[in-house]
């Protein structure tokens, strides 16, 4: 009897029957608060009428038309729709499935656009599994671990994580730019570089946001030496952050922006958006793909943002992510387990740390699995893994995030014996 590979470990012992909205239905017929939404990936919600009527819909008319060979409605109407979401000037779209996929795609145009070999990526990014997107990943040495030699020509800078250095914002900031101008003089050199990519949030990194310092001085330096500034979208792109992207937050023009997860609902569908100037540098045959822009998942697509505009989740996801931020805070003030509460609209992170000010991956890991038994399903990230993150579908109600901070402050509370 074939099984699952065991390295598949689950976070919860949940096995799901149906979904509806935030909540899953498991097969015994208990409901639970879905506060990981597929990693970010259910954004309207779980089985979405409208977006479920549309994949049926388009399922009865075409499942697969792939779209070097032929092309098809679904794919043109959503590359219309998303001209009119994207940054400015951003109006060329490559699709792909998965987050990793848009990486390496990004990737490799920045490279063959700009006729140079080397990419800075922030340290506790997460980019993605595949080799070269791996390579890119510095979030945690699993990713990576045994696969090598990586990819050559990735270089690291810090980000500005001030809860890790123990340092307020501004000063963390100055240090990572600071350290980006030495990286420039000691190890890729300014012309040597291809691309600067970066998360407005830091996701597998622990939801650290980024800052509109940081941004600025990133976009001053991509332009200053001719550097693309690309920035992975994938987790906190289409509402996620309380703004339709997490860069509007930091008033930053990003040259690549990489999208997937809550794009299509929970259908696979990735892609990356450029100037068409940009996109015409890159090599004849460079772009392509099977399943790449499928008719079904395009139609979820087109259907996910209707209903993001038709329902107001952006400025949802605004007003529940304060709501969720402020709550999680208030639990956080009654244990010292909890060194730091931090997150953008929908993205909440709680890092668990020791008496001593280090890493407790052990008591996150046993408030995300109290918080399981008690039927509410959470996530942890972190290079650590001591982060525990909330990160409920956009349609999320006041009731539901009342309901969740009163579930995670009791397990809180029993963990932590605070």
């Amino acid at each position: 009897m074939a099984q699952l590979s065991p390295l598949l470990k689950q976070a919860t012992p949940v096995v799901v029957d149906h979904g509806e909205g935030v909540y899953l239905y498991d097969v015994d017929g208990n409901r639970h608060l879905d506060f990981t939404a597929g990693i970010g990936v259910t954004s309207t919600g779980h089985c979405h009428p409208h977006v479920v009527r549309a994949a049926q819909e388009q399922i009865g008319k075409l499942v697969h038309g792939q779209y070097t060979t032929v092309m098809h409605q679904p794919l043109l109407e959503l590359t219309k729709r998303l001209g009119d979401v994207l940054p400015s000037g951003l109006d060329s779209l490559f699709y792909a499935n998965s987050g990793s996929e848009a990486v390496e795609a990004a990737l490799r145009l920045s490279r063959q656009a700009t006729k140079r070999p080397n990419v800075i990526v922030m340290q506790g990014g997460f980019h993605g599994r595949t080799v070269a997107a791996a390579s890119m990943t510095t979030s945690g040495t699993r990713f990576s671990a045994g696969i090598g030699p990586l990819m050559a020509g990735v270089h690291v800078a810090p980000f500005p994580y001030a809860f890790h250095y123990g340092w307020d914002e501004q000063t963390a900031t100055k240090f990572a730019l600071r350290e980006l101008d030495f990286l420039f003089q000691t190890v890729s050199a300014p012309n040597e570089t291809a691309a600067i990519f970066v998360e407005p949030v830091l996701g597998e990194g622990g939801y650290v946001p980024a800052n509109t310092e940081f941004m600025a001085g990133l976009r001053e330096r991509a332009d200053r030496h001719g550097i693309l500034l690309v920035v992975d979208e994938i987790q906190t792109g289409f509402g996620r952050t309380g703004k339709f992207w997490g860069h509007d937050h930091f008033d930053v023009s990003p040259d690549i922006v990489l999208i997937a997860k809550g794009l299509a609902s929970g259908f696979p569908l990735s892609g990356i958006a450029a100037s068409q100037e940009l996109m015409a540098k890159a090599l004849p045959g460079s772009q392509g793909g099977t399943y790449g822009g499928n008719a079904v998942s395009c139609a979820a697509a087109i259907a996910t943002l209707e209903v993001i505009q038709q329902e107001n989740l952006v400025e949802n996801a605004a007003t529940r992510g304060r709501q969720l931020l402020d709550g999680a805070r208030l639990v956080a003030d009654k244990t010292p387990a909890i060194g730091e509460v931090r997150g953008l609209g929908l993205l909440v992170g709680s890092e668990f740390t020791t008496a001593d000010g280090e890493p407790d991956p052990a008591t996150a890991a046993a408030a995300q699995q109290a918080a399981a038994k008690n039927n509410l399903l959470l996530l942890t990230c972190g290079p650590y893994m001591n982060v525990v993150r909330m990160v409920p579908p956009l349609v999320v109600t006041a009731e539901q995030v009342d309901d969740a901070l009163r579930i995670w402050g009791e397990v809180v509370a029993s963990v932590t014996g605070s």
